[in-house]
C-alpha cells in the first residue's frame, strides 16, 4: 500500500464489516476518526516499556537488622 504525504489513511475492509463498525461506534456515540485516533494514542502510548517501581529496601534493611 502506498505511502504519502498528506493526513489521509485509506483502507479497504469487507463492506458488512465496514457496516458492523459503524453501527456499533454509532451506538457508542462515536464516529470512526474518534474511534481511531483514540485507539492510535492508546496503541502509541503503549509502545514503550513502562517504567518499573524502584524497590524499596529501607523496609528489607531495617528486619535484617532486628
Amino acid at each position: 500500500m502506498a505511502k504519502g504525504n498528506s493526513g489521509r489513511l485509506v483502507i479497504e475492509i469487507d463492506p458488512e464489516l465496514k457496516q458492523e463498525l459503524y453501527q456499533a461506534l454509532g451506538d457508542e456515540g462515536l464516529n470512526l476518526k474518534q474511534w481511531f485516533l483514540g485507539n492510535v494514542a492508546d496503541y502509541l502510548g503503549n509502545r514503550t516499556q513502562p517504567e518499573l517501581p524502584l524497590f524499596d529496601n529501607t523496609a528489607y534493611s531495617k528486619e535484617a537488622k532486628s
